[in-house]
């Protein structure tokens, strides 16, 4: 525990955790479209799987470094397309007020779903357990403790954005003013997805 460096671990993973990603995006969109506790579920099945997701990365860091050359390419399109479809569904979403449609409001699975197919989650837990916390790698305990704290942590940070989501959705009572925004946030998702993807790197 004395050699984690947590002067960089701390900002490394509160920025982050905070700033738009598939996650934050995706719950502050379906909070607009469907409230905040419609979205709920949706949340756990993010929270849920970024547990998961962490544990692995955690147990089976090193494993997963020396594989991720040969299965990245691949990872990022698969992460790149669903993080696509996520976009489709909340620009569509905003059409959804005509029929008052829970089509497109995305339940626990999808969460958990998203956190596999997430390449920057997937290369964040690496990174998290391969940079900053190698001298915990060999205790099991200290990496549960960790990924539990790292998912509490997630959880605020989706919940402030969902909660966000929930209040812009008190003052959007035009359907062309939802789906302005359902725009924007579509746009950022597909942003997301091509940065994802490395077609420009």
């Amino acid at each position: 525990m004395n050699l984690i460096d947590f002067g960089t671990l701390i900002p490394f993973v509160l920025i982050t955790t905070f700033t738009p990603g598939p996650n934050n995006l995706s719950c502050a969109a379906m909070s607009i479209n469907f409230g905040i506790k419609k979205t709920i579920n949706y949340m756990y099945g993010v929270v849920t799987g970024f547990f998961f997701l962490l544990l692995l990365c955690g147990f089976f860091s090193n494993l997963l470094f020396i594989a991720i050359p040969s299965v990245e390419p691949i990872m990022r399109w698969v992460g790149a397309a669903y993080i696509l479809y996520l976009a489709y569904s909340t620009f569509k979403a905003g059409f959804s007020f005509k029929e008052k449609s829970n089509r497109y409001l995305w339940g626990f699975y999808k969460g958990v779903l998203l956190q596999f197919v997430n390449p920057k989650g997937i290369i964040y837990g690496l990174t998290l357990y391969s940079v900053f916390l190698s001298p915990i790698l060999g205790n099991p305990l200290y990496i549960i403790m960790f990924s539990l704290g790292f998912v509490f942590l997630g959880f605020c940070s989706i919940f402030i954005w969902a909660l966000f989501g929930a209040i812009i959705n008190q003052y959007l009572h035009q359907i062309k003013l939802r789906i302005i925004l359902n725009s924007i946030l579509s746009l950022l998702l597909v942003y997301t997805a091509v940065k994802i993807s490395g077609i420009f790197s």
